[in-house]
């Protein structure tokens, strides 16, 4: 047998429990592929009355998080409780005592990475989150290594399955919104309360990590622009299909210079690109770089087993380590937390839109829209018009514009919802670029 590593889970719920499991089941397998034989020696949890389908003979089973940061035998914490508190002040405590964590917590990177970072560093031990982004895709890894020779161009991402799922069904089975989002619960794919999902906030937990990532730095979560999924309607599915599109949350950085365009928003994508055919709960990450190219890397984005895949594949990489010699042992500084990365504001940005209007069934009123459009240099390439929707007095208008600043189109849209002729709920969707 060789080197032994003692691990420490803290929660052991749904994702803790999935790698509860693959340490305790497969660990003949890993010690074969590794020469290293993990030891789950403690598991942290409020709950054990709870039925795991575990047989946790011979793990310590506690609710006392000290016993696990206390013990000099444990080597690594795995840290899968969610959420920003306790799980910021129990991870920098179990760096603090030189033991290395590996997390599957997204929004704990996005929005306390520099700080944990900082402590790692400080203590000589690493902080690994594989599982953060893309449940068992191995995205991260593929960033900091594989793609390590290369200046990352962009990455567009399908990171949130919930989103995802909705969308697909109110394209595919013409679900309206609310239809679409109560099959998601009911199958497990969205939370009672889906508002971090459908809204974009995970999805821009998952930006922020790639994007510090490839930049080497860190970017500050809430300067991220983000916008959900939640007005969006049939007749837009409908709409984008006709014009060859398909609508697809999107988690987009694009580097320009030293400065980054980050965006989560709802996106219009062609047809025929690859991200349009990722459905249902599934994730996919298109990232470009300049000696590579375009590459994809696509599927299951979270669930028990693959996130807990990913976990294991950290635990993986530590071991490496622990079989060199101890004072060969090097942390691998993967995002400089001392390195603040700039990003464009929303106003600085360019696109195509889409705009979908309700208006008044009037003469005249198209040409007072492109009026003001025209006034900010906002030109339109296409124009659909329908004669009725059943909507009493209003029909709906949808545009495609050329290229114009955000800016403009901001300011354009501020002048039309100005007009007696028009309903407020102006839809603003971006294009695919």
């Amino acid at each position: 047998m060789g080197r032994e590593l003692n691990i420490g889970i803290l929660g052991l719920g749904v994702v803790g429990t999935g790698v509860a499991r693959i340490l305790l089941e497969e660990g003949n397998l890993l010690t074969e592929r590794t020469g290293v034989n993990f030891s789950l020696k403690t598991a942290v949890d409020l709950d054990w009355d709870r039925e795991r389908g575990l047989n946790l003979k011979g793990v310590n089973t506690t609710t006392d998080y000290n016993e696990l940061v206390n013990d000099p035998k444990i080597d690594i914490v795995v840290e899968t409780i969610g959420g920003i508190e306790p799980a910021f002040s129990f991870v920098m405590q179990a760096l603090a005592a030189r033991k290395h964590v590996v997390t599957a917590n997204k929004a704990l990177i996005a929005i306390k990475g520099r700080e944990l970072f900082r402590q790692a560093q400080k203590y000589g031990v690493e902080l690994l989150f594989e599982a953060s982004v893309g449940g068992g895709i191995p995205i991260i890894k593929s960033l900091k290594e594989g793609l390590v020779a290369n200046k990352i161009l962009s990455i567009y991402g399908i990171v949130n399955g919930t989103s995802n799922y909705i969308l697909t069904r109110m394209h595919q089975d013409e679900l309206d919104f609310e239809e679409a989002l109560g099959e998601a619960q009911a199958k497990g794919f969205a939370e009672a309360d889906p508002t971090l999902d459908v809204g974009g906030g995970d999805a821009a937990h998952k930006l922020t990590v790639l994007a510090s990532l490839a930049s080497g730095g860190f970017v500050n979560f809430q300067a991220i622009p983000v916008e959900g999924i939640e007005e969006l309607t049939t007749l837009d599915i409908n709409f984008a299909k006709r014009f060859g599109y398909v609508i697809k949350l999107l988690a987009i950085c694009r580097f320009n210079g030293k400065k980054i365009d980050l965006r989560v928003h709802p996106t219009l994508v062609p047809g025929d690109h690859l991200l349009a055919a990722v459905n249902n709960e599934l994730n996919a990450i298109f990232v470009t770089g300049n000696f590579v190219g375009d590459t994809m890397f696509y599927g299951p984005g979270a669930g028990q087993l693959p996130t807990a895949s990913a976990i294991v594949s950290d635990l993986v990489d530590l071991s490496r380590n622990f079989l060199r010699k101890a004072d060969d042992a090097s942390f691998t500084r993967i995002i400089n937390p001392e390195k603040s990365i700039e990003l464009f504001s929303l106003g600085e940005i360019s696109n195509r839109y889409y705009l979908r209007l309700f208006t008044l069934d009037q003469p005249g009123i198209l040409s007072k829209i492109s009026g003001v459009l025209g006034k900010y240099q906002v030109s339109i390439s296409s124009m659909v018009q329908l004669e009725t929707h059943g909507e009493k007095n209003y029909v709906p208008i949808v545009l495609l514009t050329h290229e114009a600043p955000e800016r403009a189109m901001f300011k354009a849209l501020s002048e039309i919802s100005k007009f007696d002729f028009v309903r407020p709920d102006i839809l603003r969707l971006r294009l695919f670029k």
